[in-house]
């Protein structure tokens, strides 16, 4: 009976269905290949919304360019050139002579005005006083003169009204005679006209005195305009060597040796290496978030691979449409709505680069980093 049972089960167990097949397992580069691809995704996506971000806080344009002070070097007096010592694009530092012009006539009138200060510091003093001071001491000397003519005249007057008056005393009571008391009244009459003519000579002594000291003051004044001359004449001479107002490097030059030049005529410019600035015309849409200090990147197109550094100084007043020749009138009926711009100005960071060199009109383009 246990081997009937036992075949049933061997039958059952042959007839079963086999087991299904594990699946093949991927292969490791695959895996390796879309665990990559992920990771590019990622950084990919990350680097977009970097991007994105800073592109939120970053305004770029190119309608920018280099500025700088062009120094015109002009004539202040009229003379020949005498020498030129600098040509064009030459480099020249503070102090350096540029142009020298023919200053023999300039001497000559330096000459006559330091003659006319001789003449002058003649009249008003030196060790003796000089002549205006002479005749000033010589006027006071005859005030001070004067003025004991006067106390001696009213010692006189005194004296004789003195006399006049025991006269009539003795001439009531009859001890001298008529002729005696007028002999004393024409005494005092006398007297009297002495003392009124020496009061008039230091009335007119004093005077003098103002007289002379009006003339010392008027050869001041003549000194001063004399030095002044002199001073002036100094100086056109010195107005004949023309030198360079700054460092920095000479263009322009239109001036030969042997030209007549006149007042004020140009002669060349002098461009200041170091001043010099970068200003960007942004969009007016473009200003909400620019502020003076924001740090600004850019390139210039003469190197496309050297980038400078600077920062937002100011930001102008007004658009550039305003400061133009002829500004635009949007009253007149044709009205188109345009996007104007607004000049930046941008500070350069850097240290002069002889090697790359911003001069003025270069194209520049820029990239402001807004806070």
């Amino acid at each position: 009976m246990a081997t009937q049972m036992s075949a049933p089960l061997l039958l059952e167990s042959t007839d079963a269905p086999a087991p299904p097949a594990a699946a093949p397992a991927t292969p490791p580069r695959r895996l390796n290949v879309l665990v990559l691809l992920g990771v590019l995704a990622l950084v990919a996506a990350a680097f977009g919304v970097r991007r994105f971000l800073i592109g939120l806080r970053q305004i770029t344009s190119d309608n920018a360019q280099v500025e700088g002070y062009i120094t015109p070097i002009a004539s202040k007096v009229a003379a020949f050139v005498a020498q030129v010592r600098v040509e064009d694009n030459q480099n020249v530092r503070a102090g350096d002579t540029l142009v020298v012009l023919d200053g023999r006539d300039l001497r000559e009138r330096l000459k006559q005005a330091e003659a006319d200060l001789a003449a002058a510091r003649a009249t008003i003093g030196g060790q003796d006083g000089g002549q205006a001071g002479a005749q000033l001491a010589a006027s006071q000397a005859a005030a001070a003169g004067a003025a004991s003519t006067v106390q001696s005249a009213e010692a006189a007057y005194r004296k004789a009204q003195a006399d006049l008056a025991r006269y009539r005393g003795l001439a009531e009571r009859k001890i001298i005679s008529a002729q005696q008391l007028d002999a004393a009244q024409a005494a005092a009459d006398a007297a009297a006209a002495n003392l009124d003519a020496a009061r008039r000579s230091a009335s007119a002594a004093r005077s003098q005195v103002d007289a002379a000291a009006a003339g010392v003051r008027i050869a001041q004044a003549r000194l001063a305009a004399a030095q002044a001359a002199v001073d002036n004449a100094r100086l056109q001479l010195s107005y004949t060597v023309i030198t360079a107002p700054a460092t920095g490097t000479v263009a322009r030059r239109s001036v030969d040796v042997g030209a007549l030049v006149q007042i004020g005529q140009g002669l060349m410019v002098v461009l200041p290496e170091d001043q010099v600035w970068v200003v960007a015309n942004l969009k007016e849409t473009e200003l909400e978030d620019v502020t003076p200090g924001d740090s600004v990147t850019f390139t210039a197109d003469a190197y496309r691979d050297h980038p400078f550094h600077g920062h937002v100084e100011s930001v102008s007043p007004a658009t550039g449409a305003r400061f133009a020749l002829l500004p635009p009138d949007n009253a007149t009926g044709n009205f188109t709505k345009v996007v104007q711009r607004v000049p930046v100005r941008i500070l350069v960071d850097d240290p002069p680069d002889p090697l790359h060199a911003l001069r003025p009109g270069m194209s520049v383009e820029v990239t402001v980093r807004t806070k």
